[in-house]
């Protein structure tokens, strides 16, 4: 087994200035079998990709936050198909577009309450800015961000939703919506409750929603490539070294390839780790269970044929036929689960082979192209074959 051969494409794209630098990481049959740090953290300091370094991973925060909810469903304390109005009452008597680009006037009502499955499905009517378009699209980059959940929660409950509750999917922020109703059922921060339920008995201490002072050296620093003139530090603020107003369940997680991988694990591991049970075998088995209709299936994912050879759990994606899945996405036994993030972030476990890989970089994505960003590629085209090779590469090696 050689593996040398995967890095090829990363370390051609940090030598000709496309990427800043990436640390990826394979681990097979119980075993981590390579990591690659290559390249650079901060570009501009010198400072190197290191196993520790910590990065933003967007919506990789997804399924950890469903993870939590699932331990909570394990108690008790929630069911799939419990109406979220239960613990947010925000979302009761939600209006539902007639046209989902029309006029934000021209509803009917919700046929009915949004449930816990919607959220974890994005099957709510929920959106995000860059899912929908028209007059919706418009209401959504108005809300900001920047404030504590409750009042973000009130604002998003006056925007219509822009179909029936179950009816399709629309990748939206359903998980920031689930994230406030684990937080008021536990009575804590989302932070609190994903620490407690998910990173603890994990060992997940580089993951969080803010990091120490101590830490942030560790950091990789966000990088956007201009077409015109090329790597360029990205204006994003600092990650935050005290808890945020607003824990995005969403988007808002910070972690290392170490700390992912124990997560990854667990789910590969039907809930438990080294002995350690966090979820039941049941609940994660319906986190990688395909969830969608054949009909939903029909929708193209933000403009692409996402779900050809796969299908939804909840917030995993999940390989229904290998064949068809691999023609565009790569390889991945039956059952293979994931979820990327927008920054290029990219992780899948493969049941089938026993096989877990990482890939972790920081470009900030053109929301011009956000099928990119979500399928786990930075927006422009020079860069969206680096994470597929080193996926190739690493199968081949692995003669899987």
């Amino acid at each position: 087994m050689n593996l040398t051969d995967n890095r090829t494409s990363v370390v051609q794209a940090v030598d000709s200035g496309l990427l800043s630098g990436a640390v990826t990481l394979a681990w097979h049959r119980g075993s981590v079998v390579q990591v690659n740090e290559i390249g650079y953290r901060d570009v501009e300091a010198g400072l190197p990709m290191q196993r520790d370094t910590i990065f933003r991973v967007a919506s990789m925060t997804k399924p950890v936050t469903v993870a939590a909810a699932m331990a909570l469903v394990d108690e008790g304390k929630l069911g799939l198909s419990d109406p979220v109005t239960r613990w947010l009452p925000e979302l009761a008597d939600m209006q539902v577009l007639i046209d989902p680009t029309g006029p934000l006037d021209r509803t009917v009502p919700a046929q009915r309450p949004i449930t816990i499955d919607d959220l974890m499905t994005h099957r709510s009517g929920l959106a995000y800015v860059f899912s929908v378009l028209g007059p919706i699209s418009k209401a959504y980059a108005r809300v900001s961000l920047r404030q504590d959940q409750d009042h973000w929660l009130a604002e998003i409950a006056q925007l219509p939703l822009v179909h029936q509750p179950g009816e399709r999917l629309t990748y939206s922020h359903a998980t920031d919506v689930l994230g406030i109703a684990l937080s008021r059922i536990e009575g804590k921060s989302l932070h609190t409750v994903l620490t407690e339920r998910v990173f603890e008995p994990l060992g997940m201490a580089d993951t969080g929603f803010f990091i120490s002072p101590d830490k942030r050296s560790r950091s990789a620093t966000m990088y956007r490539l201009d077409e015109e003139t090329g790597l360029q530090h990205d204006a994003m603020s600092p990650i935050p070294v005290t808890e945020p107003r607003f824990c995005q369940g969403g988007a808002g997680l910070v972690t290392t390839v170490d700390d992912y991988l124990r997560f990854a694990r667990m789910l590969l591991g039907d809930g438990d780790i080294d002995g350690t049970r966090v979820l039941s075998q049941s609940s994660v088995q319906l986190m990688r269970t395909d969830r969608l209709t054949v009909e939903q299936k029909q929708h193209p994912f933000l403009g692409l044929p996402f779900w050809t050879g796969r299908g939804f759990g909840l917030n995993l994606s999940v390989v229904t036929d290998p064949a068809k899945s691999a023609q565009l996405y790569g390889p991945g036994g039956l059952g293979t689960f994931s979820w990327p993030g927008a920054y290029g972030t990219w992780w899948q476990a493969d049941p089938a082979n026993d096989l877990i890989l990482i890939y972790l970089i920081q470009n900030y994505p053109s929301l011009s192209a956000p099928a990119a960003a979500v399928a786990g590629n930075t927006s422009l085209a020079k860069l969206q074959s680096v994470q597929p090779k080193f996926v190739r590469r690493t199968y081949q090696a692995l003669q899987i």
